[in-house]
């Protein structure tokens, strides 16, 4: 049998806009516009697809852009199996000049999806989710019954924290309380996600760490090392390769989760997993603009 990765979460277009210098407010700021596939949950299926079996799981408007989505991410070797109801989302993200973003979100039909059926979870190995999924209704109650169904089938599974935004929003403590209910194989996290939830603080277990002592927390820290803080060892720290300049980094997070996820499932280790997963992200810090997916 095929060992697929199943991705749960949003599918919408990313209008990615390069500011050049402060935005002007009231009139005209210059700027470089980018129209491509957008949502963490598809980014991290269109990456992982060239290095793992992967399907996405989801919901789309039933619009010519909803058409165009699942066309794009189907292209790239995703197995898409998506409800159709609804307006397709879409996020503009505003890029600095240092590369970092501001994300303005309307989701859209992303948070429709009602129910995953027994055929979208057929064959699934692990299945990984973005807390974006959380955040909205009806779609974070199918993702928490959808990764139930998996453990309890024998399966792995994996949350992202997504953004501080999106957790201060949702509830820490609501988010926390979930996670520790869930009980994901996995949690990636960045350094500032990961310290606002008292998982990791100045390169130590947090004061929260205690309520997913079975999780293997994963902690980005952009250019210095990553963290890997799994249950029964001591955190370690793998370095990341330099990357010439860099001027966007949207998406670099997913293709890290996707090449993490990818060798974690071909059972590499973690360290060798971490080293996908910079490998992967670099390939996207190094090539700005482009549709997100293999190369």
């Amino acid at each position: 049998m095929i060992e697929v990765l199943g991705v749960l979460g949003d599918l919408v277009e990313d209008v990615v806009v390069w500011v050049d210098g402060p935005l002007r407010h009231g009139t005209d700021s210059t700027a470089r516009v980018f129209r491509r596939r957008g949502g963490s949950a598809a980014n991290v299926a269109g990456f992982a697809a060239g290095q793992w079996p992967a399907r996405f799981l989801g919901c789309v408007g039933d619009d010519p852009a909803g058409d165009a989505l699942v066309a794009e991410l189907t292209g790239h070797g995703v197995d898409v199996r998506v409800v159709r109801r609804g307006q397709t989302g879409s996020i503009v993200v505003l890029v600095d000049d240092a590369g970092e973003r501001t994300m303005l979100p309307d989701r859209g039909a992303a948070t429709l999806l009602d129910t995953v059926p027994d055929e979208w979870l057929a064959g699934l190995t692990h299945l990984h989710v973005p807390a974006y999924s959380f955040d909205g209704e009806p779609v974070g109650s199918a993702a928490a019954d959808a990764l139930r169904r998996v453990r309890r089938a024998g399966g792995t599974t994996s949350l992202d924290a997504s953004s501080t935004g999106m957790l201060a929003g949702f509830g820490r403590e609501r988010f926390l309380a979930l996670a520790a209910e869930l009980t994901p194989t996995l949690l990636f996290a960045n350094q500032e996600e990961a310290a606002f939830l008292g998982l990791l603080v100045e390169g130590r277990p947090g004061p929260e760490r205690a309520r997913l002592a079975g999780t293997t927390v994963v902690t980005k820290a952009g250019a210095a090392a990553t963290t890997v803080d799994a249950p029964g060892r001591a955190p370690f720290a793998v370095p990341v390769p330099p990357v010439g300049e860099v001027r966007d980094l949207t998406g670099a997070g997913d293709a890290f989760a996707a090449g993490f996820l990818a060798g974690f499932l071909a059972e590499v280790g973690l360290r060798e997993a971490t080293a996908r997963g910079h490998r992967c992200a670099a390939r996207v810090l190094a090539s700005p603009g482009a549709s997100f997916g293999p190369r």
